[in-house]
């Protein structure tokens, strides 16, 4: 079936046999690099600011979404937050309960404008976590990171 046949026949359900060859290289681009280079080899998360429109970007950023000024200004934000929302999940991918529920949250480092979506640490009671709860990351030992979203182990309460 060519390609063309299938965008134009878009009322019968087709699929293709076999495997779709796909090439890429993903990198984390300038900002991206500079945060994971931080946590791999300082042990800390970097954010970046926008002094007009007062803003700081967790994740650093290499522009300001609001007035698209060019932001180089790169600072040290700890890794301390609190834990904005969350989700428990109870059940894995193919149905079975899980043995311990995994809460997935969105964490917000410190007092910035955005934070980092990861793995509250299974010691905490999951029946006890709650939105505003102080938490912080939890690194790999710095011989064993190598600077990506892995070097985070997840986030334990403070």
């Amino acid at each position: 079936m060519a390609i063309t046949e299938k965008i134009n026949n878009t009322t019968v359900p087709t699929f293709w046999e076999g495997e779709i060859p796909v090439r890429y290289v993903y990198t984390y681009g300038l900002a991206g690099e500079k945060f994971f280079r931080a946590v791999k080899d300082k042990g800390t998360f970097l954010g970046t600011r926008c002094e007009d429109c007062d803003i700081t970007f967790v994740p650093p950023k290499i522009y300001c979404d609001r007035c698209f000024n060019k932001l180089d200004k790169y600072i040290d934000v700890g890794i301390t937050g609190y834990v904005e929302t969350f989700t428990i999940t109870f059940h894995n991918m193919d149905g079975s309960e899980k043995k311990v529920p995994r809460v997935l949250a969105m964490i917000r480092i410190g007092d910035t404008d955005g934070g980092i979506i990861h793995y509250l640490d299974e010691s905490i009671d999951y029946e006890q976590i709650a939105i505003g709860m102080p938490v912080k990351a939890v690194l790999k030992p710095k011989g064993q990171r190598k600077g990506s979203i892995e070097d985070i182990v997840g986030f334990k309460a403070v």
